[in-house]
Parts: structure tokens; C-alpha cells; sequence
């Protein structure tokens, strides 16, 4: 599956103008085919606004984040790959979302040791099924000690 990540950017940037808030993106300037303003990177992060107003040709595309914007006077054309968003929200309320890592998932096309399938997991014997079951219906001094679980009540 494609990343999440581009398409929930996507929502939460046409809400927040849709509610007149001021989209920020927050990338890691750090990762690879990162173009931005350095002079503006501070601990490995840069805070870009990307109203409509501040920035021209906004595409917000699978894979990359592009537009066009002037730092101190200077156009520049800003490119951040999409694994290098690390979150979108609102200037004025701070709501929106950070990403966390999203997991490598494994290409189908590569056959790997996966572990032990479920076949090969022990399940419990008839025997000892009945026997929880049995533990159940004792009185709670004579029951052993087990983790509390939540059951879904109907």
C-alpha cells in the first residue's frame, strides 16, 4: 500500500483554510532530496507557512511537496519529499497532526522468513478449553489470578 501520509495531508490542509487557519508544515530537513531555505533550519527541522497567500503553485502530490516562495526577498522553489513531513497544523490553535514512522512493508514480490505461521502456533487441547471454562464458573476465592481483560457485553 502507498503511503497515508499524502492524502491525509491533503484533508487537513483544505480544512484548516476551509476554517480560515494558517497551514504550517513542519519537515526534517535532514532527509534526502530535502530543498529548502537553510539559512532557516534549526535543529534539523524547518516550520513552513503554506497559506496560498504566502506560497504560489502548491502541489501536494503522493510523493513530494512543491511550491514556489520568497525567503528574505529571495524566490526559491522548496521540494520536501513526503517521508519528510513530519506534520501539518494550525498556526493559530495548533490543531492538526504529526506523523509518526510509518512502517517499510514488505514487497510481496520477495519471499522472506515471516516466522511461524499460524498452523505451528500451539492452540489449547479440548481439554484445557474446558478446564478455563470450568475455572469460570468457581467462586472468586478459588479461581487463579489472572490478568484483567476486557469482554464485550452484548
Amino acid at each position: 500500500m502507498s503511503s497515508s501520509r499524502p492524502y491525509i495531508t491533503r484533508a487537513l490542509y483544505d480544512w484548516l483554510l476551509d476554517n480560515d487557519h494558517t497551514p504550517y508544515i513542519v519537515v526534517d530537513a535532514t532527509k534526502e532530496n530535502v530543498v529548502v531555505p537553510t539559512q532557516f533550519v534549526q535543529n534539523g527541522q524547518i516550520v513552513l507557512n503554506i497559506t496560498p497567500t504566502a506560497v504560489r503553485d502548491l502541489q501536494i502530490e503522493n510523493a513530494m511537496i512543491s511550491f514556489n516562495a520568497r525567503f528574505s526577498g529571495e524566490p526559491m522553489e522548496v521540494w520536501v519529499p513526503i517521508e519528510a513531513l513530519m506534520a501539518i497544523y494550525s498556526r493559530e490553535t495548533g490543531a492538526g497532526m504529526a506523523f509518526g514512522q510509518e512502517p517499510v512493508l514488505p514487497d510481496p514480490e520477495v519471499e522472506e522468513d515471516q516466522g511461524p505461521s499460524l498452523e505451528s502456533v500451539p492452540s489449547k487441547s479440548d481439554e484445557e478449553a474446558s478446564s478455563d471454562a470450568r475455572d469460570d464458573d468457581k467462586p472468586d476465592g478459588d479461581k487463579k489470578r489472572k490478568r484483567p481483560s476486557l469482554r464485550v457485553i452484548k
